[in-house]
C-alpha cells in the first residue's frame, strides 16, 4: 500500500490543522514495545465463521456496510456484524450475489433487527447492489473466487477491489494532490486475515503492507493519547459536534495523519525490539481502546468510506 502510505505522509507534512507530535509517538511506542497487546479479531464473539467460502462472503458484504454509524446514536458496528451473522445462520443464500442486488433499506434494515432508517441508507442498498452485480459478473458470484484471484496478496487484493468496486475507490484531492486512504477495502483483507488466522483465504505474504483503516475513532484516540494535537478551530468544531465536510482539508488531515503517525509508531517499536509489528495489529488495539471509551469525542463526517 505505498500509494496509501506515501500520499498520506504528504498531507502529514503539509497539514494545516492536524500536528503529528513525534513525542507523542515516542511516549506511547515505549509504552508499547515490550508487550504489545493482542487484540483477538473476533474478540467479541459476534462475527459469522465457518471457516469457508461463506465466511468470505459474510466479510465482503460486511466490509461493504461498514461505514458511518455516528448519526445514530445507538447504531454501531457491532449491530452490523451480528445482525448479518444472524441472517446468515438462518438463511444461508442471504448474500447470493442475486439476492445482494434486490435488498431494499428495509429489508436491511429487518436484517439488522433496527427499527428506523440506517445511516445513509439509500448508499448501503446501492453499494450491495453494485457488490453483487460485480461479484455475479466477474467472479461467478462468489467473494472467495475474488480472493482467490489475488495470489496470496493483500495488496492485490486491495487492487482488484477498488478496481472492481467503484465504492471502495475512497481516494481525495489535497491540496491538488490525490490522496489515497482505502480504509474498507484494506479492512476487508485484514478481516480475512484475522477470521482466518492467516491461513486459507487469509493467508497474505504481504499482511505487512496494509496500514491502519482512517476512521473517525482512530483520529480521537491518537489526540487522547498526545500523538495528534488539533488546531484549536478544528478541536472546537469537533467539541461543538459540528459535521466536518467529507474531502475538507480538516477531514483528510485526520484520517491522513493518523495513518502516517501510526507507520511511525510502527517503525519505532520495531527498531527497538528488532520485532516486527504490523499496522492491522496497531489498528485492532486503537480501536479496541477508541470503543471501551464512550466519552471519546470523534470528528463527524457523513460518508460511505468510514
Amino acid at each position: 500500500m505505498e500509494e496509501v502510505r506515501s500520499t498520506t505522509a504528504w498531507v502529514a507534512t503539509h497539514s494545516s490543522h492536524v500536528t503529528v507530535d513525534f513525542t507523542g509517538i515516542e511516549k506511547v511506542a515505549e509504552n508499547m514495545k515490550n508487550s504489545l497487546p493482542k487484540v483477538e479479531w473476533d474478540f467479541e464473539g459476534i462475527h459469522y465463521f465457518d471457516n469457508g467460502p461463506l465466511t468470505v462472503q459474510y466479510l465482503l458484504v460486511l466490509d461493504t456496510l461498514n461505514f458511518c454509524f455516528w448519526p445514530d446514536e445507538e447504531m454501531s458496528y457491532d449491530h452490523l456484524a451480528s445482525g448479518l451473522k444472524v441472517t446468515l445462520e438462518s438463511d444461508k443464500s442471504a448474500f447470493d450475489a442475486d439476492r445482494l442486488q434486490k435488498y431494499s433499506g428495509p429489508q436491511l434494515r429487518k436484517m439488522l433487527n433496527w427499527s428506523r432508517p440506517l445511516p445513509l441508507e439509500d448508499e448501503r442498498v446501492r453499494l450491495l447492489h453494485e457488490v453483487g452485480l460485480e461479484l455475479e459478473r466477474s467472479f461467478e458470484g462468489k467473494a472467495s473466487k475474488l480472493v482467490e484471484s489475488c495470489d496470496n496478496s493483500a495488496a492485490k487484493l486491495v487492487a482488484l477491489m477498488t478496481r472492481h468496486f467503484p465504492g471502495f475507490r475512497d481516494h481525495t484531492v489535497y491540496k491538488g494532490h490525490q490522496i489515497f486512504l482505502y480504509k474498507r477495502a484494506q479492512i476487508f483483507a485484514a478481516d480475512l486475515w484475522g477470521a482466518f488466522k492467516g491461513e486459507g483465504y487469509g493467508d497474505f505474504e504481504d499482511i505487512s503492507s496494509i496500514t491502519i483503516f482512517a476512521d473517525y475513532i482512530v483520529p480521537a484516540v491518537l489526540q487522547q493519547l498526545g500523538v495528534l494535537r488539533y488546531r484549536s478551530s478544528l478541536d472546537n468544531t469537533i467539541k461543538k459536534n459540528t459535521e466536518i465536510v467529507s474531502g475538507s482539508e480538516e477531514e483528510v488531515e485526520l484520517r491522513a495523519c493518523s495513518v502516517y503517525a501510526v507507520e511511525k509508531m510502527k517503525e519505532w517499536i520495531s527498531k527497538k525490539t528488532g520485532k516486527q509489528v504490523l499496522s492491522v495489529e496497531l489498528d485492532l488495539w486503537l480501536w479496541a481502546f477508541g470503543i471501551q471509551c464512550p466519552s471519546l469525542q470523534h470528528h463527524r463526517t457523513l460518508s460511505v468510506y468510514y
